[in-house]
């Protein structure tokens, strides 16, 4: 039976990626953003089964977007919002906002997802994290915060969900080539795309291609011994 997959936070960027692939692999996915006309060209290029426009930093919103999904084999927590801002400096708002988005809607959505996965004895849980939330980012502490509660979250539920054939693993990726990642040198940092990318020892940003190819080993059975782990996949960028 094909599996059906959720991916979050997709009309572009690394969510793009992940859910174009697992579409041109034969899932039957399911995505959703906040953005109605991105997520709609999305939707239609990669095909997938279904979309959804909803605000995951709501809870009531992602309820609804799980009634109306119904069953998923396959969750894939990629939606998240970064903050450049000095801890002094950072807005209540902020905080409020990143922990509903970054925390609480990944902890929701595989809260009401399990119970599926529990019956049939199979699913899969991916959660995308950062290089961020394991070796810290200066100035980025609220999103350094907030990506490194995968970590904790990723090895209890990993080691809770075992003995029914869930695996949970979280990708924690460094410099990525999407506009995400030019958005934030552009607005937040003293450095060029240049000077970052010199300080990554493969002197390179990942592919988002490249996360999407990990995705999907993880979520094969070839993978069902993998479980509990948090991947850094950052060029060597957490080494040193």
């Amino acid at each position: 039976m094909t599996k059906r997959v959720l991916v979050t936070g997709a009309s572009k960027g690394i969510g793009k990626s992940i859910a174009k692939l697992l579409c041109d692999n034969n899932y039957d996915v399911y995505i959703c953003a906040r953005t109605k006309t991105s997520l709609e060209k999305t939707a239609n290029e990669i095909h997938a089964k279904g979309y959804f426009v909803c605000d995951l930093s709501n809870e009531t919103e992602c309820v609804e977007l799980m009634k109306k999904i119904g069953k998923i084999d396959i969750l894939i927590n990629n939606a998240g919002e970064y903050v450049w801002s000095p801890v002094e400096k950072t807005a209540v708002n902020d905080i409020n906002k990143m922990l509903n988005l970054n925390v609480k809607a990944p902890y929701i959505l595989t809260s009401l997802a399990v119970p599926y996965m529990k019956r049939h004895k199979w699913g899969r849980i991916i959660n995308i994290g950062s290089i961020s939330g394991v070796v810290g980012e200066a100035n980025a502490s609220l999103y350094s915060a907030t990506k490194s509660a995968f970590s904790g979250l990723t090895k209890a539920l990993g080691l809770e969900l075992a003995e029914y054939g869930i695996t949970v693993n979280t990708i924690n990726p460094g410099w990525v080539e999407t506009e995400f990642a030019e958005n934030a040198v552009e607005d937040n940092s003293d450095f060029s795309y240049e000077e970052i990318k010199n300080t990554v020892p493969q002197k390179r940003f990942i592919n988002p291609e490249e996360i999407a190819q990990l995705v999907k080993y993880l979520i094969s059975d070839e993978a069902k011994g993998l479980t509990a782990q948090n991947i850094s996949l950052c060029a060597g960028l957490s080494a040193g």
